[in-house]
């Protein structure tokens, strides 16, 4: 028989999944805040009316990000979690005004590969790994994840109010004051690293990357942000065009989805742990990708279809974005935790790159409906793949066991 207390979550643990579970919300909301409705404002900039340069700026942030998310993992490791998280957030903010100020779609594009070099998500979780135990680590990677989601949620209704009320360069600037809460957050209200950090070393990323299920989901996270990136390539304008609605007017069609999407989301989790079918409703989710792919693709006449499809996606979005960092640190390890979030990581910043670049340039060179074919073969891939995963099994049961 445990004992009881070492089976809750202590009172610092709580503190750290709530103060890093904040840092990740508000730098996150800071970036979907632009996703809705850059396409719009970009029409405004010199050559904003190239879609494959709008899909760059949507995607750069997510280059840099690929390619020193590891990087800044390594660097947490030896010269402490807090100190990289901070520097990281400098240049994010330091990105935002640059974009805030720029007068040209290049100078919003630099500013973007400026706030991508604040890689921090790999620090952070790596930080939250470091101050968890093992039994509640799956807790907190979930709080993490689902603040995502709710931000995200936020965001999708936001964006278009503040569009209209202080512009793309206020909301620029917004995401700049936002990664500034976000160090306040850091440096008082989450607990201090331990004093010698776990340090994954090169062994154990050959060991995650050579692990067929932890694969899966790398592949997942990558598919899912580059379909979310290439969407808000097409969305706005759509919606605008085919759908008659003005840009001020969006969120009337995000809220109702969005809160569809939860009156969803939320029970299908909650019953998918009780019952185990956790597989069911992951597979599921990726069948409901698949659908919105091709009802965008073919079915996306009007303001009523566009909504159904956009309510789907969160539907779908949601679930899969606050199971997959749970199953990762389920799934890893626990010796190569940190280098396994780093490599997922690193993929879900490698999917928002990509899903803005091709996104733009199959629109500009194949049509919007190469973009949503592209999609439903990922799609398709990734399904093949989960269909064929293994699910770890609940803490719990194994103990029962």
């Amino acid at each position: 028989m445990s004992d009881s207390s070492t089976d809750r979550m202590s009172s610092e643990e709580k503190r750290s999944g709530i103060g890093l579970s904040a840092v990740f919300a508000l730098r996150m909301l800071g970036l979907f805040l632009i996703l809705p409705v850059f396409s719009i404002y970009a029409r405004e900039l010199p050559s904003g009316n190239d879609v494959a340069l709008v899909g760059i700026a949507l995607g750069a942030y997510g280059l840099t990000q690929a390619c020193l998310q590891i990087a800044y993992g390594a660097a947490s490791d030896r010269f402490g979690r807090k100190p990289v998280i901070v520097f990281g957030l400098v240049l994010f903010i330091a990105g935002s005004f640059v974009a805030a100020f720029a007068d040209d779609i290049y100078v919003v594009i630099a500013g973007r590969v400026l706030q991508g070099a604040g890689a921090i998500s790999a620090a952070v979780t790596a930080l939250a790994a470091d101050l968890t135990r093992e039994q509640h680590l799956t807790k907190v990677m979930a709080m993490i994840g689902s603040s995502i989601g709710l931000v995200f949620a936020i965001s999708m209704v936001g964006a278009p109010l503040l569009y209209v009320t202080i512009g793309m360069p206020g909301i620029f600037a917004l995401t700049g004051v936002l990664a500034m809460l976000a160090i306040f957050v850091v440096l008082k209200v989450v607990p201090a690293a331990p004093a010698v950090p776990r340090q994954p070393t090169w062994r154990s990323f050959v060991e995650v990357l050579s692990d067929r299920q932890l694969l899966r989901l790398n592949f997942g996270v990558f598919a899912l942000h580059l379909m979310l990136t290439a969407m808000w390539v097409l969305l706005p304008a759509q919606l605008i065009s085919t759908g008659g609605l003005p840009v001020a007017e969006h969120w009337k069609v995000y809220l109702p989805a969005l809160l569809l999407s939860f009156v969803i989301m939320v029970p299908a989790i909650v019953l998918a742990e009780r019952f185990a079918r956790m597989k069911l409703v992951f597979n599921a989710a990726i069948v409901v990708l698949l659908v919105v792919q091709a009802g965008f693709g073919l079915f996306s006449a009007g303001l009523y279809a566009l909504s159904l499809w956009l309510m789907l996606f969160f539907v779908a979005f949601n679930i899969l974005e606050a199971t997959q960092p749970s199953l990762i640190s389920r799934m890893a390890p626990a010796h190569a935790k940190g280098a396994a979030l780093g490599v997922y990581n690193t993929t879900q910043a490698l999917g928002l790159f990509l899903g803005g670049v091709f996104g733009g340039v199959l629109a500009k060179y194949a049509g919007p409906g190469a973009v949503w074919a592209g999609g439903a073969v990922l799609t398709i891939v990734w399904l093949m793949l989960g269909l064929t995963m293994t699910m770890p099994p609940l803490r719990s049961r194994q103990q029962k066991a």
